[in-house]
């Protein structure tokens, strides 16, 4: 697990970067891939919005949340939320906590992936298309199970949610496949990992038998032919060859977007509080 940013799996503590991620379309998860520069602007935005999102975690009472941003421009797959994170309290120091994000971004330009853990400004610090957040508080019996899965987030390698974790990366990664994953993916998979009772879910092709089981419904997104060879050509992040032939070819692709993963969530565990925080 990284402190973002960083190079290698597992190898923390280098300078604070932006890490860039994704772009083209389809995009539905990680950092703009580009030569975009934070103005003063965008930074005062991004530490805003994170300070809101910061006190709105503070009065829930929790411990471990999902949050996601509004990155991208989605409207045409009439989606709202583009990526998603882990958000975990953390001791820093004696005198207190702060919190962290624990999430999976794909190197720019590349078919690889790692997981970062960075702030809440810096999780909003993009070429954000709303400056709006998504916060999911799961009830605290979930929490303290996701606390298991995410446990000693500032580096070990132990970590339980690591051995979900897969490097290859692909945007529109199939939902029951494991030769790719997407950043909304690998929540999902440990999501699951911690509501399985009793929690023997290591693998993630177990995740997936145990998300059909529990009835998870992924994001159908309608590409055609043509904009999935362009992507494909184009793109060294996107893929469409984990894909069943049979939805592949009716230009339907199966994947994990956060409003699929929110839905999810609620669904299954009703107490689940949803809020929206904007700027």
């Amino acid at each position: 697990l990284n402190q973002h940013p960083a190079t290698t799996l597992l190898h923390a503590l280098l300078l604070l970067v932006t890490l860039a991620a994704l772009s083209s379309t389809p995009a539905l998860a990680g950092r703009a891939c580009g030569e975009w520069k934070p103005s003063a602007a965008d930074v005062r935005s991004a530490l805003n919005l994170g300070h809101k999102v910061r006190d709105a975690l503070e009065a829930s009472g929790a411990e471990v949340a999902i949050i996601a941003r509004a990155g991208q421009d989605l409207t045409q797959y009439k989606l709202h939320y583009s990526h998603a994170a882990f958000v975990v309290k953390q001791r820093v120091s004696v005198s207190g906590k702060t919190w962290l994000n624990v999430h999976l971004l794909n190197q720019c330009g590349t078919a690889s992936a790692n997981l970062f853990q960075e702030g809440l400004g810096n999780f909003f610090l993009d070429e954000m298309f709303r400056y709006e957040a998504l916060v999911l508080i799961p009830p605290p019996a979930l929490q303290q199970a996701l606390l298991v899965q995410l446990n000693d987030v500032n580096g070990a390698d132990t970590m339980p949610a690591l051995r979900l974790f897969e490097s290859r990366y692909n945007m529109v990664a199939y939902m029951y496949g494991t030769k790719y994953q997407n950043s909304n993916q690998w929540i999902l998979e440990t999501l699951a990992a911690a509501m399985a009772q009793p929690a023997t879910l290591t693998q993630r092709a177990d995740t997936h038998a145990w998300l059909r089981g529990a009835g998870f419904v992924p994001q159908t997104l309608e590409i055609s032919t043509l904009t999935r060879l362009g992507g494909r050509v184009s793109r060294a992040n996107i893929a469409f060859d984990d894909h069943p032939n049979a939805r592949r070819f009716a230009n339907q692709i199966d994947t994990v977007t956060v409003d699929a993963l929110a839905r999810f969530l609620v669904q299954r565990e009703p107490a689940t509080k949803r809020l929206e925080v904007k700027l």
